[in-house]
């Protein structure tokens, strides 16, 4: 076999298991790990059950790779809207990363939970998500990623808030659209910018957005009501 139809037959196989990756996500988008078979995940994608085993090794090695596809995916989108200003781009962050909450709710869940049992590759999976996405606040926060251990930790406890607060949203979500938990982290990410700018001056917090208007379900006219009577209040970075 020469190196045209080495590499032909490379792409084919790489092609044949990103097809087999989607259908994965798919399947395991709102259902269980232990729900779905084997035979199963086989049937839905219309391949004979040993091609999953020569790609992937196992069920849990096919999991596993779902779930890193779906990070790269939740960081991708994430990370995008470079070209906005810094009071858009955190905005634009939160609300990438509910959304991909809520379509990609099953694997979201693995991610923050630690997949299943205590598994020590989901916990390296989404200890990297947190990497990745402290970057990317911190790059739209600063324009840069290379900033101060007291301001990276302060980021990493904001991102707890947003895994369990997104947790919890995702079991009432009937009850509140996602407008009201993305102003809610947005505004709570200005209150710890402001307070980062305390501990590490070398890190000034983005100027607030004077047109933001958070998300409260209430008419305009009672919500600017409210609005007038609060004073010295903070505009979180954002825009709508």
């Amino acid at each position: 076999m020469n190196n045209r139809q080495q590499r032909g037959e490379s792409e084919r196989a790489q092609l044949r298991r990103s097809e087999l990756i989607a259908t994965g996500r798919k399947l395991f988008a709102d259902t269980s790990y232990d729900a779905l078979s084997m035979d199963d995940i086989a049937q839905h994608a219309g391949v004979a059950k040993g091609l999953i085993y020569y790609y992937f090794k196992n069920k849990r090695g096919y999991y596993l790779a779902i779930i890193e596809d779906s990070v790269m995916e939740l960081v991708s989108l994430a990370s995008g809207g470079g070209d906005l200003p810094s009071t858009q781009r955190v905005q634009r962050t939160v609300e990438a990363y509910l959304r991909f909450a809520e379509f990609n709710e099953a694997a979201y869940r693995t991610i923050i939970t630690g997949g299943v049992g205590f598994d020590t590759q989901v916990q390296a999976i989404r200890d990297a998500v947190r990497t990745g996405l402290v970057s990317t606040v911190a790059e739209g926060a600063y324009g840069r990623q290379d900033i101060p251990p007291i301001a990276r930790l302060a980021l990493l406890g904001w991102l707890s808030s947003v895994e369990w607060l997104t947790l919890e949203w995702l079991e009432h979500r009937d009850e509140l659209t996602r407008e009201i938990p993305r102003d809610l982290l947005v505004r709570m990410l200005r209150h710890t910018l402001n307070t980062i700018e305390e501990f590490a001056p070398e890190c000034p917090a983005p100027p607030p957005d004077p047109d933001f208007r958070p998300y409260t379900g209430r008419s305009p006219e009672s919500a600017e009501s409210a609005g007038e009577r609060r004073t010295g209040s903070l505009s979180p970075p954002g825009a709508r």
